[in-house]
Parts: C-alpha cells; structure tokens; sequence
C-alpha cells in the first residue's frame, strides 16, 4: 500500500509536465494562433469577379472571422462574412494558385451569390448576425505541410491566421 504522501507527489509531478505540453507546439491546437484584421488584398482577374461565365459569385462584402480546427486527417478552415443584406447564399472558400501556398501563404477568396432578385428578403438590411454566412474547406496533413499562414480574402478586408 502507498503512502498518500507518495500518491500526492505523483500526481503533483504528472500534472504539472501538463502544462508544459499544454503551451508546446507538440500540441496541434497551438499549431495555428488566433485571426487577426488584415488589409484586403485583391486577386480579382481580369473583368473582375462575377465575369466568369461559370462562377457569378462575388467576394463578401466583410469578412469577420476565421478559424482553423485540427483533425487526425489534416485541418478545417472556417470563416465567416457579412454580406450588405439578407438572402446571400452558396457561400464557399476559393483556393488561389491552385491550392499551393506561396511563400508558406495560402489564400482563399470568400465567395458567396447574390440573392434571388425580387424576393423581399433581398432587400432586408437586419442586424450583421443575422446576415452572416459561413464557409469551409479542409486541407490534409501532407497540404498542410508547407502552410504558415492561411488568408482568406473578403471585398472590404482579409483576416489571417499564422502558425
């Protein structure tokens, strides 16, 4: 039978390497900070977005938020915008340059549809909550790879994350 004594430096010992690893990057949620403000950086291609004959979709107007959420296959990217009004939809995280990060950058264009002309929700301007719309997409282990910093781009801003 072990004395309580010896249990309790046991466990006082264990618990306090926790912390150790708790603020390490060993551990994958320290892998990616938190999101911060960033100036807009425009991509737009020639004709400017919306010209495509395939692709109609235009940037949102304010990106908000952005998050990366580790999994045991790679990685989530999760933002969030506000479009001017009500209605948007078909929101969806573009890749640029193919998918490949530049310079250990990877950016995203937010793109989100118009919403259907006519209907009365078109036109409501309610509070930016009840407007906000999300998108993701995910990056496997081997994508992640080369990442340092994910950009996702909106009409007004960009937010980034940065490992």
């Amino acid at each position: 039978m072990k004395s309580p004594i010896v249990v309790v430096l046991t466990l006082s010992l264990a618990l306090a390497g926790c912390s150790g690893v708790r603020e390490s990057r060993l551990n994958p949620f320290n892998w990616f900070g938190r999101s911060q403000q960033a100036e807009a950086v425009t991509l737009a291609p020639e004709g400017g977005y919306g010209a495509s004959a395939i692709d109609r979709r235009v940037l949102v107007e304010q990106v908000t938020s952005l998050e990366i959420r580790r999994t045991p296959e790679g990685a989530i990217i999760s933002a969030a915008g506000v479009p001017p009004t009500q209605g948007w939809w078909d929101a969806e995280l573009v890749a640029e340059n193919g998918g490949e990060p530049v310079g250990g950058t990877l950016t995203y264009r937010f793109v989100v549809a118009e919403p259907v002309p006519g209907t009365a929700v078109a036109s409501r301007v309610l509070t930016p909550v009840s407007r906000e719309v999300t998108a993701g997409a995910f990056l496997s282990n081997i994508a992640l790879g080369d990442v340092r910093r994910v950009v996702v781009t909106g009409a007004l801003n960009s937010r980034t994350i940065s490992r």
